[in-house]
């Protein structure tokens, strides 16, 4: 009996001592355990798998990135960054009256990604709940490593209005990045490298992955697509500014069949990186091709199938 109690009051103790306690405040930093040391040689491929699956993310999300502001707060630069994206705003708006908006529609998509030697699917998707609220997916696994990305959102006319995002890459290498639109708070949280950040709020700020369905939806929109656009992004300890510029019309071959396709280009400050986005009209604009490079290593993303409101799409024989 004497040795029961004693070893409930251990277990109590321990439980104790092991808790961590919940982070107090809005920007109160993530605290994580230790975690076992993995077998070197396992370590080694994960930390390579993992590498290429943040690198084949980076060509399906993050590659038209750039700073344009720091966490302190917003500058004049920052202001006038989303007055791209504002004017093609403004062209759906005046496209359409009020009720009269091409919306976006569920789909599903698999794209096959490539870099350094490897290549994975990544599956990503678009749903709809019956309050309004959206909420696309991507996922995609690579040996041991797996990533995943889920951005919360709802459409106000031709405006995305996000509210959450969450990327989590899994394996030996382990990362979480967390972005959230509070109400009417003026400050967006963001946890990056397990500490949070308040970053500047404005009406446009977007996260990664909603960015890509506001593109579409302002495309859907916009009755003269082909001009440049700038958007603002929340990502990790900034706001970021995504750039577009229009290039041309193309006809990519796809495993669909050929489609007419819309090529954008990011104007990078970096000379060693270079990204290119086709993007297809007839399938409601979702992304067809991204090639990324950066430092001579180049990550291409190819739209392999895809469904649009349960639909399989299909393009031209030529």
């Amino acid at each position: 009996m004497m040795d029961e109690q004693l070893s409930t009051a251990e277990s109590k103790r321990r439980g104790r001592r092991d808790a961590l306690p919940e982070p107090r405040g809005e920007c109160a930093p993530i605290r994580s355990g230790r975690a076992p040391i993995p077998n070197p040689a396992s370590r080694d491929a994960g930390l390579s798998a993992g590498a290429a699956l943040a690198a084949m993310w980076l060509s399906l999300t993050g590659s038209l990135g750039t700073s344009v502001s720091g966490i302190t707060g917003g500058n004049i630069a920052a202001g006038l960054a989303g007055s791209l994206a504002l004017s093609a705003l403004a062209r759906a708006e005046t496209a359409a009256s009020p009720g009269e908006h091409r919306r976006l529609t569920p789909y599903e998509a698999v794209y096959k990604t490539s870099t350094s030697g490897l290549s994975i699917r990544l599956r990503r998707s678009l749903s709809m709940e019956a309050n309004g609220v959206c909420r696309l997916t991507s996922e995609g696994r690579l040996l041991v490593a797996g990533i995943s990305e889920v951005s919360v959102f709802s459409v106000a006319g031709a405006q995305v209005r996000p509210q959450s995002y969450i990327y989590q890459l899994t394996g030996p290498v382990s990362r979480r990045r967390e972005v959230h639109f509070d109400g009417d708070s003026d400050v967006i949280r963001s946890l990056y490298k397990k500490e949070w950040y308040a970053l500047p709020k404005t009406h446009d700020t977007l996260d990664r992955m909603s960015q890509q369905e506001q593109l579409r939806l302002l495309l859907l929109n916009d009755p003269t697509p082909r001009h440049d656009m700038r958007f603002r992004v929340a990502d990790g300890r900034r706001v970021k500014e995504y750039r577009l510029h229009y290039r041309g019309d193309d006809r990519v071959e796809t495993p669909m069949g050929w489609v007419d396709t819309l090529r954008f280009a990011r104007q990078h400050d970096n000379p060693e990186r270079r990204t290119e986005v086709w993007i297809a009209p007839e399938w409601d604009y979702l992304i067809v091709r991204t090639v990324y490079v950066d430092d001579g290593k180049t990550t291409v993303a190819d739209l392999v199938s895809a469904r649009i409101q349960g639909h399989a799409v299909s393009g031209g024989s030529t």
